[in-house]
């Protein structure tokens, strides 16, 4: 396989003449797909048209661009017309394959600068910063849905483990990798934390309003949006912008697309195929490895 993508690399730059730009997109499109060949055990003359469609179904699942996903199918369907050109296999498993539809609207994505913005204007000096920056760290580093920020207990953080418990949709719970950040922006917060008086029922939940009672997602909201226009943001910035650019650069940074579905608490890569148990080492090596927040 080295082999093959070596003079694929060589086809693109002399064959084609494309820019080292366009050769650079093209051959982090291949690894894209290369990385989805080895989490399901095929090679690239195994692979068929339904496993292509899978690969399309895990693009869209974690939150990619259309424009995006159009661009890799793109250049997959490139690498193929190179086998099949080369003599390498005999059938094109892309020639039916087609691109999403570039009309869908999906959220905002903030790059790894906004986000650092974001968080760098919160006032630590005020009562409730320390709980807002570990707040802002915990939805992005872990790419969590509001509900489930909201609902975090306490209990469910494994500081010495690295992971929380997340209850998701349905009361389904996943362990998600936390990164060591967001771990100690937590413990720093915990001294505030123990200053509130608790309400009743909202002992074990880890946010918590100046009243003692859990945060709503409104709340949240709020706070998300006025951070973001104190960092000069004009985007359309909300709770599941953090969760849609966590899952986006993740990808970037080369993490595996089956692993990004598994953090973020995503059942299923089609309509009726589940996709396979991920270990939580290799999760936690996955989010360890390719987030912004973690990376030196």
């Amino acid at each position: 396989m080295k082999d093959i993508i070596r003079k694929y690399h060589i086809y693109l730059r002399l064959e084609k003449s494309l820019s080292p730009n366009s050769v650079e997109a093209y051959m982090a499109d291949l690894d894209k797909l290369r990385g989805f060949m080895e989490s399901e055990g095929l090679s690239y003359k195994e692979i068929a048209y339904g496993n292509l469609q899978q690969f399309v179904a895990q693009l869209h699942d974690v939150g990619i661009h259309p424009r995006s996903q159009a661009r890799i199918i793109s250049g997959v369907k490139s690498f193929y017309r190179f086998l099949l050109t080369d003599g390498y296999i005999t059938d094109d498993p892309t020639e039916l394959l087609e691109s999403p539809k570039i009309g869908l609207k999906l959220p905002e994505v903030l790059t790894v600068d906004e986000i650092n913005g974001v968080i760098d204007t919160i006032d630590l000096s005020l009562a409730e910063g320390q709980r807002n920056r570990a707040m802002l760290e915990v939805l992005y580093s872990c790419g969590l849905r509001v509900s489930e920020l909201i609902t975090l207990r306490y209990p469910d953080v494994y500081f010495d483990e690295g992971f929380i418990k997340v209850e998701g949709k349905g009361s389904k719970q996943r362990l998600v990798p936390v990164s060591e950040t967001a771990l100690h922006e937590i413990k720093n917060y915990l001294y505030d934390r123990n200053l509130v008086k608790v309400k009743k029922g909202y002992e074990d939940i880890l946010f918590l309003s100046r009243r003692g009672t859990g945060l709503s997602r409104i709340m949240v909201f709020h706070v998300i949006k006025r951070q973001a226009e104190m960092a000069g943001i004009h985007k359309n910035v909300s709770p599941h912008t953090f969760r849609h650019s966590f899952a986006t650069h993740l990808l970037e940074g080369g993490a595996n697309l089956r692993a990004i579905q598994e953090m973020l608490g995503h059942e299923k890569i089609t309509t009726t195929e589940i996709y396979t148990h991920v270990s939580r080492e290799f999760l936690r090596k996955e989010i360890l490895e390719h987030h912004p927040r973690n990376r030196k």
